[in-house]
C-alpha cells in the first residue's frame, strides 16, 4: 500500500529514470491525449464501480483513475502541490 505522494514519487522516478519496459513510461512516451483517453476510461469504468459494483471494485476502479491523474500531471510537469494549491 502507498499513498498519492508515495505514487507520484515512484512514477516521476520512472519517467525521469526511463525505466526500460516500464508501462508508466511508454503512457508518457504516448503523449497526453493517450493519458487523457485513458483518464476518461478509468473516471467512466470508477463510476459504474461505484453505480453498480462492491465498494471494493469501485476502490480499485478509482486508484487505476488517480494511477493515470498523476501521469498527466507527470506529462504536464505538475506536482501535487500545484494541485493541493486548488484543492
Amino acid at each position: 500500500m502507498k499513498t498519492f505522494d508515495e505514487l507520484f514519487v515512484e512514477l516521476s522516478a520512472k519517467w525521469q529514470d526511463k525505466t526500460p519496459g516500464s508501462g508508466s513510461v511508454a503512457a508518457l512516451e504516448a503523449g497526453v491525449h493517450h493519458i487523457g483517453k485513458k483518464l476518461v476510461e478509468e473516471a467512466a469504468e470508477s463510476w459504474m464501480a461505484a453505480e453498480y459494483e462492491t465498494g471494493e471494485r469501485a476502490a480499485e476502479e478509482l486508484s487505476q483513475l488517480i494511477y493515470w491523474i498523476q501521469l498527466m500531471m507527470i506529462s504536464r510537469g505538475l506536482t501535487p502541490d500545484d494541485v493541493y494549491l486548488h484543492l
